[in-house]
């Protein structure tokens, strides 16, 4: 079954290096980053974590959490753990989902249901690259997926939070490149009356579907 925006995210109990978990209870009432990798000790993946790790407090920040998966065991992780942390100078500091079983990549659509666990390599499930962004209302906000080769932008994924954050607060959209204090969007469905309303110190008109305001405080 594919996973779409907007979709609930598919709920699941598994165990993780920091014990056994329901990801729903997990998430709690804030918003939640899950990003998969396809197996341990995989060269870029390495990359992510440890970046990952050192950019998490940002996360925190703005009351989202963060956990990995890999399609392998807990016991591998933990191992894989050292080598994030001798090569990237931060190990993980946040939950990785042992996914063996390859249960919550099937579930998140990352593999074919037909995907058999057993002996294979990181090509075979190549396409357990993701990064799911879910609200506090456990929906799917957004999606990435990169091809194995290429290290992911979590510089990125933070950038998409913000945005995705901002408009679930207010009723604007983000422009192209967007940065956070940068002007943002109003949309079509506001009418420029009750948008004179809502930002009395005025906003930019380049065409009748694309107005520019400041950034409402967050």
């Amino acid at each position: 079954m594919a996973v779409r925006i907007s979709d609930v995210a598919p709920n699941f109990s598994a165990e993780t290096t920091e014990g056994k978990i329901d990801f729903h209870e997990w998430i709690g009432n804030g918003w939640a980053i899950l990003f998969s990798h396809p197996k341990d000790f995989t060269p870029v993946c390495t990359t992510e974590l440890g970046y990952m790790a050192k950019l998490k407090p940002e996360f925190d920040k703005r009351n989202c959490k963060v956990i990995g998966l890999s399609a392998d065991p807990v016991t591998d992780h933990k191992a894989w753990a050292k080598d994030i942390q001798e090569t990237q100078g931060t190990a993980p500091n946040y939950p990785i989902i042992g996914d063996a079983d390859l249960n919550v990549a099937k579930l998140y659509d990352m593999l074919p249901a037909s995907e058999v666990p057993g002996q294979r390599t990181a090509a075979d499930n190549q396409t357990v690259r993701a990064v799911f962004l879910i609200g506090p209302d456990k929906k799917v906000k957004a999606m990435l997926v990169y091809p194995m080769s290429t290290g992911r932008n979590f510089d990125e994924v933070l950038r998409l939070l913000d945005s995705c954050q901002l408009t679930a607060k207010h009723t604007v959209a983000t422009p192209v490149n967007w940065q956070p204090g940068q002007d943002v969007i109003i949309p079509t469905a506001v009418s420029d009356e009750d948008a004179k309303k809502k930002y009395p110190q005025g906003f930019k008109t380049l065409k009748p579907y694309l107005r520019l305001v400041s950034q409402p405080d967050k």
